[in-house]
């Protein structure tokens, strides 16, 4: 009933309807998962403007609207703390740019990542970038997500302190303040065509810098023969964005014709290591199992990345490894646009909601060559 009512909701304000805010307030609190799944993240995943600024509307239901004065930098930055935005794609191709403009711009200060565990291991061979771990409450109540904002705000806004927020969900997408130095990138109404430009801008103008994207793991030891292709078919839970059939089989097929060295991410088991199981029984491949971190690092060593839309596709072109994506499941064109991996290397983008696997099958095999 949640899920529909969240629906319901969504094609409302597609209308130009604003909802209740009280059913808002009900839904967020006794339905989270499917209030932000089926809601909040459609129309932040829109880049629409109208709709972002409904996201703002329908928050104000739990977060009320604050007169705020603009951010300034304080005299004497000791810390930078920099948050992250939760996911590891994200971290990659958005916060770490964040993170390298403050080290370029505050090269005394302390460098401080703001998040999970997992993310973090994302930088952790960069003796510059501390962590201060704070988990964000991802399942709870929308009220303990406010409350977490507020825990947030008392933590980090101390004297000789900049907060970096790269339109992170632990602070509601910049609807929680967290002080006077306090600056937000607005990713869903700032202007361009993809958001790796976008926050480069964005540094650009509030550090006078243009920082990069980049990753420093630490470092696996990868042995066995070159070229080496490394493969992810993770999907996030999402399934719209396999493309089904026999094609990941015929995909890995594929490169092992191609490349002496196979490397496969199992993910984190489930439903996805059966599919990496399925799709290479009989094929001479090797297998990854562990942390994202590493298999970034895995990455790091390969002379070519192909996978479906996730985080590894943001880790290889950080790495200026030569990418090939197939994006299907996209919610709009623009989102699309908006998240294509973007690096130093080459980055192929093939659209699996318009082309046969036969077809993206065809363009993989033309562009799978060692320095594609």
């Amino acid at each position: 009933m949640s899920a529909s009512t969240s629906r319901r909701l969504l094609e409302a304000i597609r209308r130009g309807e604003l909802p209740d805010l009280e059913q808002v307030r009900l839904l967020g609190e006794n339905s989270p998962r499917e209030f932000f799944r089926d809601l909040i993240e459609p129309l932040c995943d829109s880049f629409d403007p109208a709709q972002a600024g409904a996201y703002e509307s329908l928050m104000r239901a739990f977060i009320p609207a604050e007169v705020a004065s603009p951010p300034q930098l304080p005299e004497q930055v000791e810390t930078v703390y920099v948050l992250s935005r939760v996911t590891l794609g994200a971290d990659i191709k958005i916060t770490s740019i964040l993170l390298d403009a403050a080290k370029r711009r505050f090269p005394e200060a302390r460098i401080v990542f703001v998040g999970g565990r997992k993310s973090a291991e994302l930088f952790a061979a960069d003796p510059r970038v501390e962590h201060l771990e704070m988990a964000y409450p991802r399942s709870g109540p929308v009220s303990a997500r406010i409350a977490f904002g507020d825990q947030l705000r008392a933590t980090l806004d101390t004297p000789g302190s900049l907060i970096l927020d790269p339109d992170s969900r632990l602070t509601q997408l910049g609807l929680i303040s967290l002080g006077p130095h306090y600056f937000h990138f607005s990713s869903r109404t700032a202007i361009g065509s993809n958001l790796t430009t976008m926050t480069q801008a964005w540094t650009e103008q509030v550090l006078g810098v243009k920082g990069r994207a980049w990753i420093a793991p630490q470092p696996v030891l990868v042995t066995g023969p070159r070229p080496r292709v490394a493969i992810s078919l993770g999907v996030g839970e999402n399934l719209t964005k396999r493309i089904g059939g026999t094609f990941e089989r015929d995909l890995i097929s594929l490169l092992a014709g191609r490349f002496a060295d196979v490397w496969i991410d199992r993910g984190a088991g489930g439903e996805e290591a059966e599919r990496v199981n399925e799709a290479t029984e009989n094929l001479d491949v090797q297998f990854w199992e562990g942390s994202f971190a590493g298999f970034a690092s895995v990455i790091a060593q390969a002379d070519l990345y192909v996978g479906y839309d996730s985080g590894a596709q943001h880790a290889a072109a950080a790495l200026g490894v030569p990418v090939i994506t197939v994006f299907a499941g996209a919610p709009s064109l623009r989102f699309r646009e908006r998240w294509a991996a973007g690096g130093s290397s080459r980055c192929h983008l093939l659209d699996g909601d318009l082309l046969s696997a036969q077809e993206l099958l065809s363009l993989v095999g033309a562009f799978a060559t060692v320095g594609t």
